[in-house]
């Protein structure tokens, strides 16, 4: 069992890093560690006062900003039990997501509240604002106790020191955070994360992923998805970095300039931004016929991958240390390009219910095809006679495992088992090195008609890549491979294709 804890590396970075900016919206003035800590503290007075105990739930509805962040670090180092929704749920999804949760209080944007205002939702005994931090909504005693938080917080830290930010010692099993699997409470599944899973992330994060205070990160990933939260947010917090947050969902174009801007030391992403850039910018050239002959000219092609990798480095800000990809897997053929020119990335592996590491390799150890190596918290296998070369499922029990899914008990026992093994349902190998290779999903895997066994995610990684096609599904009818087709009309528009 892990003996360190989340709460311990919030605690110690706030107090290494008091003066310094910790979080700020893209293009605003942020807060530094000080600021966050005074937050905190005001909140831990609030949620005493309201009669919020130790595993109470607290919801938080709200685009990516700085003051969801500190809402967060409020919520956890009081050992509370943080309820992060994602915005763009339907109202009644999400006031279904708050009732199943029993949250007691909302933290919220103002528009997004006011969808929900009228919604039954009566174990919440308070609405705040996370636009300003004005009560919204809520009984006669929390608005008596909210009108005098400003001045009790005054009395009680009239002069706040890092001395005295020590927060409560929360046992590690205890729950931390539930963290809805979808909108809709028929599907959705709300993964109960303990504080051991996120020490866990965060302590090996630490261990691998170099980092300074004062190194600037840009966070677009959504916060209320584990991956965006441990990785954008938690981790560099506790490096005690300056995370600048993109507010609003940002395009590929958006997240670019702001690279650009802040010239990040490390880049989180999802395949989706990094395979754009190939698609749109690199595969139209290299696919030329002439740039074709330039490249299978020795000592030639090394000077034109040169320059096209300096150039996507620039384009990420050019200062970063490595892209971690993530989330989902990565196009193939990108990957190879991407390896080919020595660019900077990696390939890890996550779900949720891990909050969300399971594998990871720095980039320049990591192998083509692989997603990284497990973790040194979690013990990981192949549920299959030979791991190296029969796939099988990829289970896996330790210290970033969930606890289970909150209020139900069957879907629980379903994915682990008596002896603590997760089954993922992802299917793959393991090399003799440990390095993890990823095949699929037992749910979607297609058994063809020659009885051979056919991933979907195989063939449309190649469809994807060709012009006009935005995404791509593979799905076998009356014994036959169908491809559902989505069209790029971006470009097609470009290219004046009606």
């Amino acid at each position: 069992m892990i003996k360190e804890r989340i709460i311990g590396y919030i605690e110690q970075s706030i107090r290494q890093n008091w003066d310094i900016e910790a979080l700020s919206n893209y293009r605003e003035k942020g807060y530094t560690y000080k600021e966050i800590a005074a937050m905190i503290l005001k909140y831990h007075l609030f949620f005493k006062d309201a009669g919020i105990a130790e595993g109470d739930k607290i919801a938080l509805i709200g685009r990516n900003s700085a003051n969801w962040c500190s809402v967060y670090l409020s919520v956890l180092t009081y050992g509370a039990v943080v309820v992060p929704i994602l915005p763009d749920f339907k109202p009644d999804d999400l006031v279904n997501l708050v009732n199943h949760s029993d949250s007691k209080l909302m933290f919220a944007d103002e528009k997004i509240f006011e969808t929900i205002r009228n919604s039954k939702i009566p174990a919440i005994e308070g609405v705040i604002s996370l636009d300003d931090f004005s009560l919204l909504d809520s009984n006669a005693q929390i608005k008596e106790i909210y009108a005098q938080l400003n001045e009790r917080f005054t009395r009680t830290w009239p002069e706040l020191k890092p001395d005295h930010i020590r927060f409560s010692g929360i046992d590690n099993e205890k729950l931390a955070v539930i963290s809805y699997t979808g909108g809709t409470t028929g599907f959705s599944k709300g993964v109960m994360i303990p504080h051991r899973s996120l020490a866990a992330n965060i302590k090996f994060a630490q261990e691998h992923m170099p980092l300074k205070p004062g190194d600037p990160l840009v966070s677009f990933l959504p916060l209320a998805h584990t991956y965006g939260c441990a990785f954008e947010f938690l981790f560099p917090f506790t490096f005690g970095c300056h995370i600048t947050i993109l507010s609003k969902t940002p395009s590929p174009q958006i997240i670019l300039q702001a690279f650009g801007e802040i010239k990040p030391r490390l880049i989180l992403s999802v395949p989706l931004v990094i395979e754009k850039i190939f698609k749109k910018q690199i595969l139209p050239v290299i696919r030329k016929p002439q740039m074709k002959a330039l490249l299978a000219i020795p000592g030639l092609n090394k000077i034109i991958h040169k320059k096209i990798k300096a150039k996507l480095t620039d384009s990420f800000g050019g200062r970063f240390h490595e892209v971690v990809i993530g989330g989902a897997a990565l196009n193939p053929e990108a990957e190879r390009f991407f390896r080919k020119i020595g660019f900077r990335f990696t390939v890890g592996y996550g779900m949720t219910e891990c909050g969300p590491l399971i594998s990871y390799s720095s980039w320049d150890t990591t192998k083509l095809g692989a997603s990284g190596k497990a973790v040194d918290t979690l013990e990981v296998t192949i549920d299959s006679s030979n791991p190296e070369k029969e796939i099988g499922e990829i289970i896996l029990r330790g210290d970033n495992v969930m606890l289970g899914y909150y209020k139900n008990e069957k879907a629980t026992k379903e994915i682990i088992d008596e002896k603590g093994w997760m089954h993922t349902g992802d299917l793959g190998v393991i090399d003799r090195e440990g390095n993890i290779y990823i095949k699929g999903r037992s749910k979607v895997m297609i058994l063809g008609p020659s009885g051979k066994n056919i991933f979907p995610e195989e063939i449309e990684a190649v469809i994807n890549n060709m012009d006009y096609i935005a995404e791509s599904l593979v799905i076998l009818e009356d014994n036959k491979l169908i491809g559902l087709i989505f069209p790029d009309y971006e470009m097609m528009k470009k290219d004046n294709i009606s």
